[in-house]
């Protein structure tokens, strides 16, 4: 894992393994994923596959939504194992006092997602002002950029108190270097 940078975010960190860095993985790839508390990975989906998550460390709170209005939201804990449906949307908060640490895995050794962020902010400004009934001056003012990991914020678009984390918590780095 060493030779895999992270991909750092405002609230955690995210490692891509796929056949562009780890060329044996023929028919998988994987994310290893590190939240802070107050902290979340954003809304997003999968095209090329379903995601199996294995919780390492740490609180999550999963919300899935899919088609037909079907939306549910879901606790782990270490330890525990979640499924996400292809392309279903989904989020996953930390919702405990310390990092929280998963895996995403893929059965494709391409790793692939769409933050809604970006599809949001990449799709004609109009139709989506429309389609969402907020001003255009809004929409053009969606980030654009990658950003996995972000902090969660309330329904007044306050960001939530971020707990500190017990001095003897991992990081990911740590957990997969010894």
């Amino acid at each position: 894992m060493k030779d895999v940078p992270a991909k750092e975010f405002e609230a955690g960190k995210v490692w891509i393994i796929d056949q562009s860095v780890f060329p044996a993985a023929k028919t998988i790839s994987a994310a290893i994923v590190e939240v802070q508390p107050g902290g979340m990975r954003e809304m997003h989906w999968h095209p090329k596959s379903e995601e199996w998550d294995y919780y390492i460390q740490g609180q999550a709170k999963v919300g899935v939504f899919n088609s037909n209005t079907l939306a549910r939201t879901f606790n782990f804990n270490a330890g525990d194992v979640g499924v996400i449906p292809k392309e279903a949307g989904h989020y996953i908060q930390n919702i405990g006092t310390e990092p929280l640490i998963f895996i995403e895995l893929f059965k494709n050794p391409v790793y692939s997602d769409v933050s809604l962020n970006k599809w949001l902010a990449t799709s004609p400004s109009q139709m989506v002002s429309d389609h969402l009934n907020l001003p255009v001056s809004t929409v053009e003012g969606f980030p654009s950029e990658e950003a996995a990991v972000v902090w969660y914020k309330d329904a007044a678009g306050r960001e939530v108190q971020h707990p500190k984390s017990a001095p003897d918590t991992s990081s990911a780095a740590d957990v997969f270097s010894e």
